[in-house]
């Protein structure tokens, strides 16, 4: 099958590595990924009689939280994971991957591993009698670092 450059964004999926929680599947359907970023920390150095620049040192990456959205859904599996964590301090860190997927094939086209993710925050969408929107529910997620997968 053909790849067609460049790829589109809207044609991805997320799967949570070892999938089940409490023996239930989790859904995994979301309308929008967004924070997979990195990028690096830097450190100043000034050196002693030089006044003319600053060194900037690379110290460490960063990772962005990653924001996962979608249509609210009642009696979620993931809603419960994600309030165990925030009220009771249950936090059971998971891996789960984000693949941007080929229109034309079955294969992934670029798969990015999130690991040790936990939940940071959970939030639903303002609700407003004046207009006519879905309810979304937003879950936020941190995490060690990704990685791409070959």
């Amino acid at each position: 099958m053909a790849y067609t450059y460049p790829p589109v964004s809207f044609f991805f999926d997320v799967v949570f590595l070892g999938e089940k929680l409490n023996n239930q599947k989790v859904e995994t359907c979301f309308q929008s990924v967004t924070g997979l970023s990195v990028d690096m920390q830097t450190e100043s150095l000034k050196e002693g009689g030089e006044n003319r620049f600053e060194h900037t040192l690379p110290v460490r990456t960063k990772y962005n939280p990653l924001v996962l959205k979608r249509g609210l859904v009642k009696d979620s599996k993931m809603v419960k994971w994600c309030m165990d964590a925030i009220l009771n301090f249950d936090i059971r860190p998971m891996n789960l991957l984000v693949r941007l997927l080929n229109p034309n094939s079955p294969k992934a086209l670029v798969t990015w591993e999130v690991i040790n993710a936990w939940p940071k925050k959970w939030s639903i969408s303002d609700l407003n009698a004046e207009q006519n929107s879905i309810a979304i529910e937003s879950l936020e997620l941190n995490y060690s670092y990704f990685q791409t997968q070959k």
